[in-house]
């Protein structure tokens, strides 16, 4: 008894001519008289854009003018964040319904332009000249002409008239001319500031492959697996199975190895998801590899330098004779001990 019926719309289901059908959609269509976009299906039902695409179309649409439709002003009167308006931004882009031009002012100021088009296909083939159509012709009187016999006879002859005495009939009234059609305006070309757009034939690249730890190690595979086994308990959407962990392990591993904290890369993963997030695996995969971190400075030096062969330091020594610092790989005297001993030692022996 607590629960509001909505009568209004059952009453005007009642109203809908014909029968209904068993199963689908039912419209109710109520002609607007005010505040209304016309959106053709070419884009309410296109095959390869998203809803939000074709919502952010469709908004856009029905903006006047002018006014401004950047990313931050459709996320500031939208529920979408800017990484999805952004995206379907692109994709308008893409198939041609939004263009954005950079035109110089007459100050030299750089500015861009956003130019949307509500039917771009019909930019791809000329535009045929507008013809006003002919007004009907008046109904005119249909005359039946007369027999031969009946046709009247120059004018040089003298008028006939019947035995009885009554005139000749007349001459048959002229059939009415057409008027000729009104010739077609000259053919007016598009203006220079909407280039033809292209249709969307390039081939889109490839997706990036998952970026791998440089030198995978079992410990890298071990912290992997547990941060992407417990992801669940932070973030209840990214409930992964486990092909999905042995695909993503290598890519957490990257994030690992650059020193990457688990909480910093749990919000980095899982924060502001779509709505409603249907493969988790794929956006974890995409992040991993959009949003890798840099290497922290000095890794590849090290790693470098730990693959360079080394080479034998001369250790220091202590003089016996001096007390002085020295390389030597043996103990004993410095090179000045050495020398002052050798001049004793000779001149010793030149004075014997």
């Amino acid at each position: 008894m607590d629960t509001q019926q909505n009568t209004a719309l059952k009453r005007a289901l009642a109203e809908v001519p014909g029968p209904l059908p068993t199963s689908g959609v039912i419209h109710i269509v109520i002609p607007h008289t005010d505040r209304f976009t016309v959106v053709g299906n070419h884009l309410a039902q296109h095959p390869d854009l998203s809803c939000t695409a074709i919502g952010i179309a469709v908004r856009i649409q029905s903006l006047p003018q002018g006014v401004e439709v950047s990313i931050k002003a459709l996320a500031a009167h939208c529920r979408e964040g800017e990484k999805r308006i952004a995206t379907g931004l692109r994709e308008l882009e893409d198939f041609g319904y939004l263009q954005r031009v950079r035109d110089r002012l007459p100050s030299g100021r750089v500015i861009t332009r956003t130019v949307f088009c509500n039917q771009p296909t019909a930019l791809l083939r000329p535009r045929s000249p507008s013809v006003a159509p002919a007004p009907p012709p008046a109904p005119a009187q249909t005359v039946t002409p007369a027999p031969a016999a009946e046709q009247p006879l120059p004018a040089e002859l003298p008028e006939l008239r019947e035995p009885s005495g009554t005139p000749a009939p007349e001459a048959p009234a002229p059939l009415p001319v057409r008027p000729p059609l009104p010739q077609a305006p000259p053919f007016v070309p598009l203006p220079p500031s909407l280039p033809l757009v292209p249709p969307p034939t390039a081939p889109k690249p490839p997706p990036r492959p998952l970026p791998r730890p440089s030198e995978p190690t079992p410990e890298l595979d071990r912290e992997a697996t547990a941060f992407l086994s417990d992801l669940h308990r932070h973030a209840p959407r990214f409930m992964l199975t486990e092909d999905d962990v042995r695909q993503l392990v290598p890519g957490v591993a990257a994030w690992l190895e650059r020193a990457a904290h688990p909480d910093a890369m749990r919000h980095a993963l899982t924060d502001d998801p779509p709505v409603p997030l249907r493969r988790p695996a794929l956006l974890l995969r995409h992040r991993l590899t959009e949003l890798l971190p840099p290497a922290p400075p000095g890794v590849r030096e090290r790693a470098a330098l730990a693959r360079r062969p080394r080479v034998a330091v001369t250790p220091f020594q202590t003089c016996d004779g001096c007390d002085r610092a020295f390389r030597s790989p043996t103990p004993g005297h410095c090179r000045d001990c050495r020398e002052d001993r050798a001049y004793r030692t000779e001149a010793a022996r030149i004075a014997a």
